[in-house]
């Protein structure tokens, strides 16, 4: 059985990748979802093991030591990762993963893997639409806001280690869901992808 892909959807905060991710899960039921962990504390609504693992700092670092933390980033105090034992169930099982991850934590995933990721980043239209997401979650003070707004810019400059960038316009999620959908059928007809169906040809010999 030919092994999945895996599928990094990332970006700065607030570009809407949670509710993207949903959507194209709905629209493409068939790939893997890796729920990442993290040692931030639960926001209103969240459910452990549905949106991250929820952990300490401490199991965290055990996991890191050992090994069982496939890619890892800090970010504004908290620790977030990919557990390896979630991803490698789905993908030995023949199926693609979405990985929805911060930034740092993307590109260092892309850099091992290789030709086994592909990096798609995640945009709000404009910085000022990026600020008003922000502030409408109500949950986060203006130095917070502030801090998340100056690495939204740190992060966007790093989109030349991503393959593809897709835009989510504020109200048009499904658009946003489908471009990735069309990535993700497109990168599995790609040559190099194709090679098994190929050589089936080239191997054989034809006699006239």
């Amino acid at each position: 059985m030919e092994r999945g892909l895996v599928f990094i959807v990332s970006g700065p905060a607030g570009t809407g990748k949670g509710t993207v991710v949903n959507r194209l899960r709905e629209m493409m039921p068939e790939l893997g979802v890796s729920v990442s962990a993290t040692t931030r504390a639960p926001r209103p609504g969240e459910v452990d093991g549905e949106n991250y693992h929820f952990i300490s700092r401490e199991q965290f670092e055990k996991l890191i030591c050992s090994g069982g933390v496939l890619e890892y980033t800090e970010y504004c105090g908290n620790l977030y990762g990919t557990l390896r034992c979630e991803a490698d169930r789905i993908l030995d099982a023949g199926r693609d993963i979405i990985l929805e991850i911060e930034v740092e934590g993307a590109i260092n995933l892309k850099s091992l893997m290789k030709h086994d990721v592909v990096a798609i980043m995640l945009m709000a239209p404009d910085p000022i639409e990026l600020e008003r997401r922000l502030r409408a979650r109500g949950t986060e003070t203006d130095e917070v806001i502030q801090r998340r707004l100056h690495r939204a810019s740190e992060e966007i400059a790093l989109s030349e280690h991503y393959d593809y960038a897709v835009v989510n316009n504020t109200d048009r999620i499904d658009e946003a869901a489908s471009e990735i959908a069309a990535i993700i059928k497109a990168e599995h007809r790609r040559i190099s992808r194709m090679r098994p169906i190929i050589d089936r040809y080239t191997s054989v010999t034809v006699k006239y």
